[in-house]
Order: structure tokens, then C-alpha cells, then sequence
């Protein structure tokens, strides 16, 4: 083999190897920094790029994809003097790959330690109970400080999430105890405001049953009032009517009048449900005349005896009737009366002689 040869075999290896340095492949999601002689020139973009190789030379592979970093667990004293263990999970992507590069050594670990510090420092000024219950102002708060110390590093920090908050095993059972409490003491007010608004409602429903009550009551007062109104008018004006019959001369209709309060007044006493016995003086002669003047009455109004009923006097039985109603004694009648009196000593009107 010549001199030739080789020499154009040589050169042909170090074209293939000179093209083979100068072509750089950067895959999709990553970002390369080129360095000339040890310093930084540029970024190379997903896609097929030209280098001058032996010249130029790349630096770092930087992922912009957004990451995920796991904070380990660590123990944090609350204000209130609480330890705690908590723990959580960092979301960053890198948008400035040559800051990322040079401006920070071991990125991962740095945003790593700084999320950790700063969650020691956040959880730390608060209480306990604000721990548990304000994850996300706890969460908001560490993003905004971590994601004001990376930017200079060209990271943007995302998300930042306390995965788990582990009390002590007793300070755990000082608040089962607590929350029960808690709980007894709504149920407690629960219990009460329950009963309290029964009672209301309870008294305002006695209240309405008494206000209808009271208007039945009122009602029924006022219907009793026009019923007695109108019994005393109708009574006024039966009185009025047998007082014009007796001014008129009939003796009849004051005996049917008389003779029927007599009745009913017996009727009452009688059918009193509190007296199995009554005990009365009675004349049945007084009873007997008022059934009679009743029917001398009825005689007279239907036309059974003639002669002008204003002349005539009421039988003695009718008067023996009356006179036992107005509550007087009937008088007694002579034995003769009614007959030829018997025969006596004639009177004379001159002076007996000695």
C-alpha cells in the first residue's frame, strides 16, 4: 500500500469522526449548554444542531420538564410548643437552563434543603391547631418563599404539598378527648335548643288554643245574651198581651198564665238530678184549680159555655189556684156556702128588750 492511500485513509476517518463531533441530537424536554474551551456560549434546543467539535463541548443536559422532589420526613416545634412530623412533596421545572447550571451547584438538593428550612420556619410560627387545619395556607406561604429563593437559579417552583402532619401518639389522644368534648357540648346545645324551641311552640300553641277558646267563649256569650234578650222580649210581650186580656176583663188568661208557670216550676223541682226525694207541701186542691181554670180557658175559647167571658168571674177552683201561686191561702168557705144558710134568730134592727 502506497503512501497515498494512507494518507487519504487517514484523512477520511478523521472527516467521519470530525462530522460525527459536529452533530448534536438534543431530545425533546431537555436543553444542552455548549462551552467553548470551559465557557458558556449557548443552548442547544430539542432538535438536530451543528457544533465546531474539538472546539466546542456540552456542558450540562438540563431536564424543563417539570420535576418532582420528595421532602423526607422531619420534626417541627409549633408556637404552642407541639412537636410535629411532618413531611411533603416539592413540584419545580427549570426554565433557564444556563442559570440552572451555573448558578447553583447539585440543583435538586439545594431546592431539597430549602424547602425543608423554610417549612421548619412556616409551621413554626403557628399554633397546633392552626397546623392542622390550615394546610393551605401553609402550603401557599412555603411556595411563595422557596419560589422566591430559586428564581435566581432560573427554577420556577410550582407546587408545594405537606403530604402529612403526625401529632405525638398523646397529644392525639388530648385532642380525641378534646373533639369528644367538643362534640357533647354541641349535642349538649343542640339538646337544648331543640327542647327550648318545643317549649315556644308549645306555648304558642296553648296561647292560640286559648285565644279560640276565649272567642268561643265571647261568642257564645253574645248568643247567649240575644237568646236571653230575646226570651225576655218574648216574656215582655206575653206578659203585655195577658196584661191587656186581664185590663180587658178576662180573668181566663191570667189563670192559663199563672197556672202554667205553676207546672213548669213543679216540673223543674222534680226532674232535678241532684234529688232523688223532694219533700214539699203540696195542695193538690191548688193544682186541681189551676188544671181547672186551664180548662174553663179552653172552654171559653172554643165556645163551650155563652154569656160575655169579660163579665164573668173565674170558678172557685180557678181562684183556689191563683191564690196558691201567689203563695196565700186559699180562704175557707163557710160550711153554708154555696147554700141556703141555716135558719137562725131573726135579726131585728130595733133594741131587744130587757
Amino acid at each position: 500500500m502506497s503512501g497515498s492511500l494512507i494518507f487519504v485513509l487517514i484523512l477520511l476517518v478523521l472527516a467521519v469522526l470530525f462530522i460525527f463531533k459536529s452533530v448534536v441530537i438534543v431530545t425533546q424536554g431537555y436543553v444542552y449548554t455548549i462551552e467553548r474551551f470551559g465557557r458558556y456560549m449557548r443552548s442547544l434546543h430539542p432538535g438536530l444542531a451543528i457544533i465546531i467539535p474539538f472546539v466546542d463541548s456540552i456542558g450540562a443536559k438540563m431536564n424543563m420538564m417539570e420535576s418532582v422532589l420528595d421532602v423526607p420526613s422531619q420534626e417541627v416545634i409549633t408556637r404552642d410548643n407541639a412537636m410535629v412530623t411532618v413531611d411533603g412533596v416539592v413540584f419545580f421545572q427549570v426554565l433557564d437552563a444556563a442559570k440552572a447550571s451555573y448558578e447553583v451547584n447539585n440543583l435538586q438538593y439545594a431546592i431539597l434543603n430549602l424547602t425543608m428550612t423554610n417549612t421548619r420556619t412556616v409551621m413554626g410560627s403557628m399554633d397546633l391547631d392552626e397546623l392542622l387545619s390550615q394546610r393551605d395556607q401553609i402550603n401557599q406561604r412555603l411556595l411563595t418563599v422557596v419560589d422566591q429563593a430559586t428564581e435566581p437559579w432560573g427554577v420556577k417552583v410550582t407546587r408545594i404539598e405537606i403530604k402529612d402532619i403526625a401529632p405525638p401518639r398523646d397529644l392525639v389522644d388530648a385532642m380525641g378527648r378534646q373533639m369528644k368534648a367538643e362534640r357533647d357540648k354541641r349535642a349538649a346545645i343542640l339538646d337544648a335548643e331543640g327542647r327550648r324551641q318545643s317549649a315556644i311552640l308549645r306555648a304558642e300553641g296553648e296561647k292560640q288554643a286559648a285565644i279560640l277558646e276565649a272567642e268561643g267563649r265571647k261568642e257564645a256569650a253574645f248568643r247567649d245574651a240575644e237568646a236571653r234578650e230575646r226570651q225576655a222580649s218574648a216574656e215582655a210581650r206575653a206578659t203585655e198581651v195577658v196584661s191587656q186580656a186581664i185590663a180587658n176583663g178576662s180573668v181566663q188568661a191570667i189563670n192559663y198564665f199563672v197556672a202554667t208557670k205553676y207546672v213548669e216550676a213543679l216540673k223543674d223541682i222534680a226532674s232535678a238530678p241532684n234529688q232523688k226525694l223532694v219533700l214539699m207541701p203540696l195542695e193538690a186542691s191548688s193544682l186541681i184549680g189551676a188544671v181547672g181554670g186551664i180548662g174553663e180557658l179552653a172552654r171559653e175559647a172554643f165556645g163551650g159555655s155563652g154569656g160575655d167571658s169579660a163579665t164573668r168571674k173565674p170558678p172557685s177552683s180557678a181562684r183556689t189556684g191563683i191564690s196558691a201561686l201567689m203563695g196565700a191561702t186559699p180562704p175557707q168557705r163557710a160550711p153554708w156556702e154555696g147554700s141556703v144558710p141555716p135558719a137562725g134568730p131573726a135579726s131585728s134592727s130595733e133594741p131587744e128588750n130587757g
